[in-house]
Order: structure tokens, then C-alpha cells, then sequence
């Protein structure tokens, strides 16, 4: 997918856990990981918006749109030779 989702990198900053996030944001730690890894469909505005005033960030810090080739080197398999 060509939107790559960085809330990982924001939970680092703020030197937060993932579980404390997912409290103060009002979602179960599952639904915040499915959303963290990237594999969500979709995510509601309001709890865009509860992120980003619990991280103190703006929705382009946990966002970013990539092309489909750098998305589809992203998930390709490294190899370890």
C-alpha cells in the first residue's frame, strides 16, 4: 500500500509505549498495532486526530504517501546473503 504509516517513529520521540498510547487514545492495543503495521484499511478521522493530540504531532508525522515501486521494495523479503 502506498501510504506508509510512521506512528512507530512518533511512539519512539515521545519515548511512549504502545499499550499507554492505545489508553490515552482510547482504542485496544490490537487495533492500534494492526493500524501501527500498516495493515489497516482505514482509520477514522477522530482517532487520527486523538493521535496526533496525544502525540503532539500533525497527521503528515504519521502519514506518508509512497510510490508503489518503494512500497513494493519495502515489503520485499531481504536477503541474508
Amino acid at each position: 500500500m502506498p501510504i506508509a504509516v510512521d506512528i512507530d517513529v512518533m511512539l519512539a520521540k515521545r519515548k511512549m509505549s504502545v499499550g499507554e498510547l492505545a489508553d490515552r487514545v482510547g482504542i485496544t492495543p490490537a487495533n492500534l498495532a494492526v493500524l501501527k503495521n500498516g495493515r489497516a484499511k482505514a482509520v477514522r478521522f477522530t482517532t487520527l486526530a486523538a493521535l496526533c493530540e496525544v502525540l503532539e504531532c500533525q497527521p503528515g508525522d504519521l502519514l506518508r504517501w509512497e510510490t508503489e515501486d518503494a512500497a513494493a521494495e519495502d515489503a520485499r523479503p531481504t536477503s541474508s546473503t
